[in-house]
């Protein structure tokens, strides 16, 4: 089905009739709800990832993702009903797909800092090589702005022999989810955003991604705007995120609550203060202001926001450390020797996924100041936490026994159900300084307690 020629009246028809096949490159968080996504809406979908155990477990029917809503049932029946399966054949399943949608990881280099275009790069020669004429590439991967006309759309063209805007459909749509509610937000929440080389690609890409987006779909004038569009939410995110971090320590030297300030502030509508905290992670904030960042060094342009908020929240952690050691001179006590325990190994409440998390930054600054550090994590068990370059302890209780301090850095539900007397008496020292940088537990709560130091991020600590 040559779905680039056809008028975008036709495609639900087609989409709805099975008639269409879809190809998905990166089955991981965001991949496998989206494949979920086409399946229901009639399409077949071939899933497509360079990871055999990955690939074996869609086949199977199974899934890793059980925290991510509607995902393990839709692969477990579109498996069953034939209409999805996956592969690591990447030049197959583009001779197969009318459309090819990539969503695989574009991440900095961490001492450089410039984009890793690697994957997209594997993905797109393998495009090229199997790429029929009337098919519709779109790339759905966060990238630098201009990298889909310009790094994938030659690397396609030189590889294919086929020309973008004649022979085959590219366009950029951008995911704009959240880990935990990715159907949700593709489905209900947002609308989609999409943006192709020329009018022909934005409208089928548009009938497609229409069919399943209720909130609709924001045609861009072009790829790059598309593009920007999405970098841009991030860097909004990560300077709102830095200017909270930076008020919030006002906030403590001012002896005034941070929250409580935010709280009123927020009920003008133009003012949107967001929260501080230990730190940015993912696989987004940390990421994509470096594009811009990058793209202006090049062409001469200050960006002196985006580059002083990626250095606020780059060194939150190291405030989140004064904290510890505010708190610890406060009952006589040296950080060099103590044993500090950190509750949260993932980025954001409720969610597995450690990738830039602040903790990482929190083990390798305490470890320099010769402090004994243990982790915990309600999401990651014992096996899973040898894979990491510090002592990981799974159960809440060990963790915490004989601990000078415990640092919240994990707004998970679980640590806000904690019973806060269990915990300081199995910590065991007295007094207990406590640093809360995710606003865990209440301050008048924890005020009962006279024998914990209380230490967090935008409350009066003097």
């Amino acid at each position: 089905m040559s779905v680039f020629y056809a008028s975008s009246l036709d495609i639900p028809r087609l989409v709805s009739e099975g008639r269409i096949t879809v190809a998905v490159y990166g089955l991981g968080k965001m991949g496998q709800p989206l494949a979920v996504i086409f399946a229901s809406a009639g399409a077949k979908v071939v899933g497509v990832d360079v990871d055999e155990r990955v690939v074996s477990m869609i086949n199977e029917g199974r899934t890793e993702l059980l925290a991510e809503p509607g995902v393990r049932e839709g692969i477990e029946r579109f498996v069953k009903e034939g209409r999805l399966w996956a592969t690591t054949d990447l030049v197959k399943a583009v001779q197969l797909a009318d459309f090819i949608v990539v969503i695989v990881p574009v991440v900095v280099d961490e001492e450089s800092k410039d984009p890793d275009l690697n994957a997209l790069l594997t993905v797109s020669e393998a495009i090229a090589r199997g790429l029929k004429k009337g098919s519709v590439v779109i790339i759905e991967s966060t990238v630098p702005p201009g990298t889909t006309n310009g790094f994938v759309r030659s690397i396609i063209e030189k590889g294919s022999n086929l020309k973008a805007g004649r022979d085959f459909g590219l366009v950029y749509s951008p995911e704009r989810t959240y880990v935990g509610r990715v159907i949700e937000d593709v489905t209900k929440r947002y609308p989609k955003i999409v943006g192709g080389i020329n009018e022909q690609s934005t409208e089928v890409a548009g009938a497609f991604y229409a069919i399943f987006c209720e909130r609709g779909v924001i045609k861009m004038s072009s790829v790059e705007a598309a593009e920007t569009t999405k970098v841009f939410e991030g860097i909004y995110r990560d300077a709102n995120i830095a200017l909270a971090n930076e008020l919030a320590r006002l906030c403590e030297r001012f002896d005034v609550d941070y929250f409580e300030v935010k709280k009123a502030a927020n009920s003008q509508p133009f003012c949107h203060l967001h929260d501080p905290g230990v730190g940015v992670g993912g696989h987004c904030i940390p990421v994509y202001p470096h594009f811009v960042i990058k793209i202006a060094e090049e062409m001469r342009v200050k960006v002196e926001v985006t580059k002083t908020a990626r250095k606020v929240n780059e060194e939150a952690p190291l405030h989140v450390i004064n904290l510890v050691e505010k708190g610890l001179g406060k009952i006589g006590k040296e950080i060099k020797g103590t044993k500090v325990v950190i509750l949260g190994l993932s980025y954001r409440g409720g969610v597995k996924e450690s990738r830039f998390s602040p903790t990482f930054d929190l083990v390798k600054e305490l470890e320099k100041r010769e402090v004994l550090v243990t982790v915990n994590d309600v999401l990651w068990d014992a096996d899973e936490g040898r894979m990491f370059p510090f002592r990981f302890e799974p159960d809440i209780m060990k963790a915490v026994d004989g601990a000078d301090c415990i640092i919240i850095a994990t707004d998970h539900a679980q640590y806000k159900e904690l019973d806060l007397e269990k915990l300081v008496n199995q910590a065991g020292k007295k007094p207990l300084v406590i640093v809360d940088g995710r606003q865990v537990f209440e301050s008048k709560r924890v005020s009962e307690f006279k024998d914990v130091i209380y230490m967090a991020v935008g409350k009066p600590n003097d």
